[in-house]
């Protein structure tokens, strides 16, 4: 992965992975950390409660915070999907597995807390 978004849906490797389970959600966390900006066009199924999405789009701002650099989270969730599925987006942006999220825990108290989180200063230097 390089230093950009790769959206899933537009590399095969990362289609590949995750239809044998070898990429997930945490992983992609994971590397954001590392060397990319974001989660990109990643196919969640319709069901994931909007505090679960909250949640995660908070994880990636606080990767950004800690490391010093702009993140981003591009989320496509997909009513009447099930994990397995195949969603097409057309064109050139491709198609993308449903990626599973892990449900079991709510994030809807650390949501319901509020606040802000800042943008990293030098956001400009990525």
């Amino acid at each position: 992965m390089s230093g950009a978004f790769i959206p899933v849906s537009e590399d095969e490797g990362m289609i590949a992975a995750v239809k044998c389970g070898s990429l997930s959600i945490e992983k992609l966390e994971a590397m954001t950390c590392v060397c990319s900006v974001g989660l990109d066009m990643i196919a969640v199924t319709g069901d994931v409660s909007a505090a679960t999405l909250s949640g995660i789009i908070a994880d990636e701002a606080a990767i950004g915070v800690v490391n010093n650099k702009t993140t981003a989270v591009r989320l496509i969730p997909v009513p009447g999907a099930k994990v397995g599925d195949v969603v097409e987006y057309g064109g050139l942006l491709g198609y993308c597995p449903i990626v599973p999220v892990k449900n079991q825990w709510s994030s809807e108290a650390f949501i319901a807390r509020g606040g802000r989180i800042p943008a990293p200063v030098r956001s400009l230097t990525n």
